[in-house]
C-alpha cells in the first residue's frame, strides 16, 4: 500500500515516520526547501516513546504522480483549501483520503472536491511540534490514530491501511464507528477550547476558581446535546472520560488552541466552535456558553487582522 502524507510537519511527520520506520511504503509531500533537507539527512522524531531517525521519501508538487492508494491529510482548518489543491494531483482512481482535522466539518468540503467515496474517517491524538531544526518532538505519551470507513466500500482500504501500518509504533484502532468517535472527540476538543481560552487558564485553574467547574460543566453539556441533537450522542465510557479530563484538579490541561491566542497565531475558531453552534442552531439547541467563547475568539480574530497579525 503506497501512502502520502501531506507536510512533514508535527503531526504528519511523526505518524508518517513512525510508518516508514515500521517498513510502510511512505512519501511525504513538501515544500523544496523541507524536501532537500529530509533528503539530505533523516526524519527525526523524539519522543518519550522512543527516538525514531528514518530515511524519509519526499516528493514536491511538480513531481507529484496519482499513484498512491492513501493519502493523509493532517492540516489546520484554515489551510484546508490549499491542502486540497496540493494533493489533486495525487488523486489516483483508487485514492483514498484519511483527514485527521478536528471536527466535521471538513468532510463536506473533501467530498465535494474528491467525491464522498473517497474520504474515510479519521482523527489522531498527539501533543507534538516541530523544532527549528526539522526535528519533530513529541511532548507526552499518547500518540492515537483511528481510521474507519464512512460507508460500507470504503472497508476493504481501512483493513490493508490496518495491515499496513501494523507495527508502526503508535497506538492505533480500525473503527466501525468512526463518525461516531469523531464526534466524540469533537465535544472533547470544544468544550475544552471553549473554557480554556475563554478563561485563559489551564483547566486545574478553572476549576480552582469560583464556579469554574459548574461553568466547564455547563460548556460541556451545551456540546453534548448539540452532538445528540445531530445523531451521535457520546457514549457514556467517553463522556465518563471526557468528564474526568475536564474537571481534575491540578491540571494543566489546555487546549492546543489556547497555546495559539497566547502566541498570537491563527485559531480554528470557526471549525471548532463556529460549527458546533450553526449546527445548534439547525437543531434548535441554546448554547449561550459556546456563543460567549465564540464571541471571545472571534475578537481576537479581528484583534489580530487590525494589528497585521
Amino acid at each position: 500500500m503506497k501512502i502520502l502524507v501531506l507536510g512533514a510537519g508535527a503531526t504528519g511527520g511523526y505518524f508518517g515516520g513512525r510508518m516508514a520506520a515500521a517498513g510502510a511504503d511512505v512519501s511525504f509531500l513538501v515544500r523544496p526547501s523541507r524536501a532537500e533537507r529530509l533528503r539530505s539527512g533523516p526524519l527525526k522524531i523524539e519522543s518519550p516513546m522512543g527516538d525514531v531517525a528514518v530515511s524519509a521519501t519526499a516528493v514536491t508538487a511538480e513531481a507529484i504522480e496519482p499513484n498512491y492508494d492513501i493519502v493523509v491529510l493532517s492540516c489546520k482548518a484554515y489551510d484546508l483549501d490549499a491542502a486540497i489543491a496540493d494533493i489533486t494531483p495525487a488523486i489516483g482512481s483508487d485514492t483514498r483520503i484519511l483527514p485527521l482535522l478536528n471536527g466535521i466539518a471538513h468532510l463536506d468540503r473533501l467530498d465535494a472536491a474528491f467525491a464522498t467515496k473517497r474520504v474515510l474517517g479519521g482523527l489522531c491524538q498527539i501533543a507534538a511540534t516541530l523544532l527549528a531544526d526539522g526535528t519533530i518532538r513529541h511532548l507526552n505519551q499518547t500518540h492515537l490514530l483511528v481510521f474507519g470507513p464512512r460507508q460500507p466500500d470504503q472497508e476493504a482500504v481501512c483493513a490493508g491501511l490496518a495491515e499496513a501500518i501494523a507495527h508502526a509504533a503508535f497506538d492505533k484502532r480500525h473503527s466501525e464507528v468512526i463518525l461516531l468517535e469523531m464526534w466524540e472527540k469533537w465535544v472533547l476538543l470544544a468544550a475544552l477550547a471553549a473554557a480554556t481560552c475563554l478563561m485563559r487558564a489551564s483547566i486545574g485553574d478553572i476549576v480552582a476558581a469560583p464556579h469554574g467547574a459548574a461553568i466547564i460543566r455547563e460548556i460541556l453539556a451545551e456540546c453534548v446535546e448539540v452532538a445528540t441533537a445531530a445523531g451521535f450522542a457520546p457514549r457514556e465510557a467517553a463522556l465518563t472520560n471526557i468528564r474526568g479530563l475536564l474537571t481534575e484538579p491540578g491540571s494543566t490541561f489546555t487546549a492546543s488552541m489556547l497555546r495559539d491566542v497566547e502566541a498570537g497565531n491563527r485559531v480554528e475558531a470557526d471549525h471548532i466552535l463556529g460549527d458546533l453552534i450553526a449546527r445548534a442552531g439547525a437543531s434548535n439547541v441554546f448554547t449561550p456558553r459556546l456563543h460567549t467563547a465564540y464571541c471571545h475568539l472571534k475578537a481576537y480574530e479581528n484583534r489580530r487582522q487590525r494589528e497585521g497579525g
